[in-house]
């Protein structure tokens, strides 16, 4: 039985990568897609959702929730690596639909209809299941799992010397999805990082035939040149196709069980996944951390389930 899961995201070419993956992957039941500002504000996440859904027209069309506004007074979207419009300003056909109801709302009714089905994979900032939690405590018994792409053990950060950027636009949603009981697990910079992908992976996506060729043909480019201008990089980094990787193939992955909280007041470490690994350690393991990856292999397996 193909296992059901949510996909939260902040769309975002790296979300579009992932979305390319997990949408026609067998082994997935994809119930619902939410988005949530971060790469993008809201009114962006939630078009951009909806256009790549269009775009790519998968063989079981998702429910859809929209973003709301991220309330961080130091949230800023990632517009210098994803374009102004989130893709690349590829001049994709945008598409907006008239009826459509909250992310967490989604969310909810997808939990409660699959009690401990459900697990969700979560792309960006924290903020949906911060929501969730707070509008129905009890929910987190009713949850498979939470899988979250971002934070850092030993990597550093990537929007300030310490913090990931999910982690850092929304880290009081972080910090309390950290200290919740649902069974979490955490992809980090420290394997996001490692796979670096250059043209040779642009240059070997399905061809414009194939509706996920097409579109990551038509963004990634963008991705490649910002990652140059921006960060000196002849590769890029798809963060959270490298989540959907691990859903998918675990295999190739290396964790270990941490006792890890989010920084939410430092001067210098707002957002930082701090883990205590003090030989007489204080705080409880809460979270397991994939620490280690197969790199060539991992390459590989993106390529294969693109053309597959």
């Amino acid at each position: 039985m193909a296992r059901k899961i949510i996909i939260d995201c902040d769309p975002g070419i790296d979300d579009a990568a992932a979305l390319c993956m997990a949408l026609f992957a067998e082994s997935l039941d994809v119930v619902a897609v939410t988005a949530v500002e971060g790469n993008v504000t809201c009114d962006c996440a939630n078009t951009n959702l909806q256009t790549i859904i269009e775009q790519l027209d998968p063989p079981k069309i998702p429910r859809l929730g929209m973003a709301s506004p991220n309330k961080s007074s130091n949230y800023r979207p990632a517009t210098h690596i994803h374009g102004m419009d989130g893709l690349g300003d590829a001049g994709l056909a945008k598409v907006t639909h008239h009826h459509s109801h909250p992310s967490e709302k989604i969310l909810l009714d997808e939990i409660r209809s699959h009690p401990g089905e459900i697990s969700i994979l979560c792309l960006g900032p924290l903020t949906n299941i911060a929501r969730v939690l707070k509008r129905d405590p009890d929910i987190s018994t009713s949850i498979r799992e939470v899988i979250m792409m971002g934070g850092s053990v030993s990597a550093g950060g990537n929007i300030t010397p310490t913090a990931e950027f999910n982690m850092y636009c929304d880290p009081h949603s972080a910090a309390q999805v950290f200290e919740s009981d649902i069974p979490k697990t955490l992809v980090p910079l420290d394997v996001t990082q490692r796979i670096g992908l250059t043209l040779d992976f642009l240059d070997n996506l399905p061809g414009e035939w194939d509706r996920r060729g097409a579109l990551l043909r038509k963004i990634l480019p963008s991705l490649y040149r910002a990652y140059h201008n921006e960060l000196g990089q002849e590769s890029i980094n798809l963060h959270d196709a490298v989540a959907v990787l691990w859903v998918l193939m675990p295999d190739l992955f290396e964790s270990t069980v941490m006792a890890g909280k989010v920084e939410t007041t430092g001067e210098h470490t707002r957002g930082a996944t701090i883990f205590d690994r003090r030989n007489q350690r204080q705080w409880h393991r809460n979270v397991e951390v994939v620490i280690d990856v197969d790199v060539n292999a991992a390459i590989g397996a993106m390529q294969r389930i693109l053309n597959k």
